[in-house]
């Protein structure tokens, strides 16, 4: 079992910027991909961006050139560091890495007022 820890969250306002990290703990002997994924209210939850192993990386269209994704394999975890934030940023951003199976992280709220 892998346990997924986040933080970061908050509340911003448009045009700031957010670090969310999220560390892995657990049995861990090889973590694939790691990354975020975010829901909003009335909405289906989406990817926002991945990070391998070998360090390929995708973003969501709607945060590419905003959003940056960086992982510390020596320490199991991702960070996402979110610029330029818009009000349609506002989700819950919830963490995951795939290790023979997916798991999930508690989730974090990010509210970008305007």
């Amino acid at each position: 079992q892998v346990q997924l820890v986040e933080s970061g969250g908050g509340l911003v306002q448009a045009g700031g910027s957010l670090r969310l990290s999220c560390a892995a703990s657990g049995t861990i002997f090889s973590i694939n991909v790691m990354g975020w994924y975010r829901q909003a209210p009335g909405k289906q939850r989406e990817l926002v961006a991945f990070i391998t192993s070998g360090d390929t990386i995708n973003y969501a269209d709607s945060v590419k050139g905003r959003f940056t994704i960086s992982r510390d394999n020596a320490k199991n975890t991702v960070y996402l560091q979110m610029n330029s934030l818009k009000p349609e940023d506002t989700a819950v951003y919830y963490c995951y890495c795939n290790q023979y199976a997916n798991y999930w992280g508690q989730g974090t709220q990010v509210t970008v007022s305007s």
